[in-house]
């Protein structure tokens, strides 16, 4: 059972919090980093940092060489515990983590802990990138990634535009036991979506919640998304688009299932144009050769 905190209480903790992310210049030096937020770990791979990395949390999968780090846990279930014991010189922690309890303790052990901020846009991509390059001594650095971002966002940006095709796009975080969960208004899902030239199906609630068949049905999708891992537990997209729960819908009459890795597509990391991209080509399959290749594969 969970402790519970009084408001006045709950307050001073959500503020001493704040304080630690005011900026400072990073002690040095640095060769122990813990950074709990994938996003947060792709930026400091992409600083030239990533063998600063002593530990990372489970939501950081990329660079695939970060899956053999010692895990501090799910960035929302952090353990104080777990942080400590990797001696760390500094925790990179996304503003999304929890409990504040929890990075509270680890800050009053004397660890120097930054909280990054971490927002589904376009604009706090670049904010979390500056934000890791201050912490780590990298500003240069981390100015010249936000700057290419910046860049790539607006070029794929201008051709999501001028695409008139709106298809209405179910996102579904898994589909075990019981009814899926869709994403709804306000969430990162629902940005991808409207990033990538989509609308998104559900807009009846905010956040993540269950949807019923006839939820789906009344949603009338045109696309669903997925991630790649829920996919494959499902058995393959063949056997999700024939599931009773979607049958009348144009996107199993039409067989239009989309499967991306849940971070690329919902991290909001320094991959984020070329997340948009790849969404916005299945998207728009009639528009697909007018988006760039990722980075990965230009020449």
């Amino acid at each position: 059972m969970r402790a519970w905190l009084p408001p006045v209480v709950f307050s001073l903790v959500l503020a001493s919090i704040a304080v630690a992310a005011e900026p400072t210049k990073p002690a040095e030096p640095l060769d122990r980093i813990v950074s709990v937020g994938g996003a947060i770990t792709e930026i400091v791979n992409q600083l030239d940092l990533g063998d600063r990395l002593v530990a990372v949390d489970s939501t950081s999968q990329f660079p695939t060489a970060m899956r053999a780090l010692p895990q501090v846990g799910y960035m929302r279930a952090l353990s104080a515990e777990g942080v400590v014991a990797t001696r760390p010189d500094l925790v990179l922690v996304s503003d999304n983590a929890g409990p504040p309890p929890v990075i509270e303790q680890i800050r009053s052990l004397g660890i120097p802990t930054r909280m990054v901020p971490d927002r589904p846009t376009v604009e706090g991509v670049v904010e979390k990138v500056r934000a890791v390059g201050a912490a780590l001594g990298r500003e240069r650095e981390a100015e010249a990634m936000a700057q290419r971002i910046t860049g790539d966002l607006t070029a794929v940006g201008s051709i999501v535009a001028s695409i008139q095709d709106k298809p209405r796009v179910l996102f579904l975080m898994g589909l075990g036991r019981g009814a899926p969960t869709a994403a709804g208004r306000n969430t990162a899902a629902d940005a991808m979506i409207t990033l990538a030239g989509g609308v998104n199906a559900i807009d009846g609630y905010e956040g993540y919640k269950p949807a019923s068949g006839e939820a789906i049905l009344t949603a009338a999708p045109d696309v669903l998304l997925l991630p790649a891992d829920a996919v494959d537990s499902a058995g393959g997209r063949d056997a999700i688009l024939r599931m009773p729960q979607f049958a009348g819908t144009p996107a199993a009459m039409n067989g239009r299932l989309v499967a991306m890795d849940t971070l690329y597509l919902l991290g909001f990391g320094p991959r984020l144009p070329d997340a948009i991209a790849d969404l916005a080509r299945a998207l728009h399959p009639d528009h697909a050769g007018d988006f760039p290749k990722p980075a990965a594969e230009r020449s």
